[in-house]
């Protein structure tokens, strides 16, 4: 029986605008552009940094909000687990990109990795780890 091979996933991260994610992912995560459906305010692109590639997909600011009702609510956020080689090289990377929140820090944690995490302009998490 042949069985069809996975070779990666491509994760579509909702923004609000994709120009303002792009220049994010860009200039303060070393990520490179790939490509973009448009080049003047594009809805869709596509980013790369290493072998991780992500897709920004804009979503009107109204999908975000909710109401009350959780229901009311289009878009959910994502969280993003990166594997990476150091994650205190990368720490000491973002650092100074003003992309951390006010609890990013470094740590150990129970399950055997050293990791560190902050959400994109978005709200989407994005979590760095390196197994111990």
């Amino acid at each position: 029986m042949n069985n069809a091979k996975f070779l990666e996933v491509n994760p579509v991260l909702p923004v609000k605008n994709v120009s303002k994610a792009i220049e994010y992912y860009v200039n303060k995560l070393g990520f490179r552009l790939r490509f973009t459906n448009t080049p003047n305010e594009p809805r869709y692109a596509g980013i790369e940094r290493g072998g991780v590639r992500l897709h920004l997909q804009w979503h009107d600011a109204s999908e975000f909000e909710e109401a009350g009702d959780v229901a009311l609510r289009r878009v959910d956020t994502v969280s993003l687990r990166f594997v990476i080689d150091d994650a205190d090289i990368l720490f000491e990377e973002y650092k100074d990109k003003d992309v951390f929140h006010s609890r990013t820090d470094i740590l150990d944690t129970a399950w055997g990795t050293r990791e560190f995490a902050f959400y994109d302009l978005d709200g989407n998490g994005l979590f760095f780890y390196h197994n111990l």
